[in-house]
């Protein structure tokens, strides 16, 4: 496969970028652009910057080296940069920009749909109040939900049963009167995020917040993964379109843990996927063990993180970062994660 477009500054600010999304027959041309972070004059550089900002398309920036045009780095969807560059967080630092390029056009060619619904999200929500980013990003995954590409996955998947009943998805205790403990139960399917999970889950969460006597919520998980992510058996289950958006927002935990952040600990451990990174992330604190490693994988099912992780994650370390995690689906480990800001503590 060939690798992307490449555009210099000056080809940026003259509006090579610019051209029509779509081919005549609705198919996206060209989703992604590589775009050279050279040197370049004062007018360069500000044109540069707008073409950037209105782009439909991702634009990665290539970082040679030295101190970035801060104000373009941060116009461009996400910027590769060499070891040894400091380019704030809207940068990832790699061994071999070249390879990471490959990998992210190679990700955005096989699902350009939700790659480029992911980054126009990232970019709409940026600066929402959180209630209203996380409608945004359901009515996002919805809209993927009905997509080629989610049934391109989906159809790939041989049937599976639904999830069988449990007694107790979630445990519930209070540490001490003023403490919460709420820890999620299902170490059989790595603790998944699905319907009865989710249920209890939200459930728990109401407590916390009609109880005034408790002032911590400690959230945390048995078995050898803290969460890995949405319960797989569950995709594509949903009655509706619609219901399935009021499910995510209503119903979901993301809206409740971002009312208790405050209050809230998590503290995970081994595998965290998906629902289990962008829930913890509304916490205040967030706390992860050694060996823990945290991924985004909903990208290469055709569909965007949707259990609040557009929202919450871009928080703690940026829209860029997080478009970075999403589009490659490669976990990070503890030493990353902290130093992105994704934890607080290890």
């Amino acid at each position: 496969m060939e690798g992307p477009p490449r555009l210099s500054l000056k080809e940026l600010a003259d509006g090579a970028a610019d051209a029509g999304l779509l081919d005549g027959d609705g198919t996206v041309d060209t989703p992604l652009m590589a775009v050279a972070l050279d040197d370049g004059d004062t007018a360069t550089l500000r044109s540069a910057v707008r073409r950037a900002r209105s782009s439909e398309r991702l634009l990665i920036g290539l970082l040679p080296g030295g101190d970035p045009a801060t104000e373009l780095v941060r116009a461009l969807d996400l910027t590769l940069a060499p070891p040894g560059t400091d380019a704030g967080r809207e940068a990832v630092t790699v061994d071999d920009p070249e390879a990471a390029l490959a990998g992210l056009h190679q990700a955005v060619t096989r699902n350009p749909l939700a790659s480029l619904v992911l980054r126009d999200v990232l970019r709409t929500t940026e600066t929402m109040p959180v209630p209203a980013a996380l409608d945004v990003e359901s009515y996002a995954y919805s809209t993927l939900l009905g997509g080629p590409e989610f049934a391109r996955w989906l159809g790939e998947r041989a049937p599976r049963p639904l999830p069988p009943m449990v007694k107790d998805p979630v445990l519930v205790a209070r540490d001490d009167p003023g403490t919460l403990r709420i820890t999620l139960n299902r170490p059989e399917r790595r603790n998944a995020y699905g319907r009865q999970l989710r249920d209890a889950l939200v459930d728990a969460l109401r407590i916390a917040l009609l109880d005034q006597g408790i002032d911590q919520v400690v959230l945390d998980a048995t078995g050898p993964a803290f969460c890995s992510g949405g319960d797989l058996d569950e995709f594509g289950t949903a009655p509706d379109l619609v219901t399935a958006h009021l499910v995510r927002t209503r119903g979901g935990a993301g809206r409740l843990l971002h009312r208790l952040a405050e209050r809230t600990q998590a503290h995970l451990h081994g595998p965290c996927v998906g629902a289990g990174i962008e829930l913890p992330a509304f916490a205040g604190t967030v706390t992860a063990r050694p060996g823990s490693t945290f991924r985004l994988p909903e990208v290469s099912m055709g569909l965007i993180p949707g259990a609040g992780g557009t929202v919450s994650i871009p928080r703690r370390i940026g829209r860029w970062r997080t478009l970075h995690l999403a589009l490659t689906g490669a976990p990070i480990d503890v030493p990353t994660a902290r130093s992105w800001g994704l934890i607080d503590h290890s």
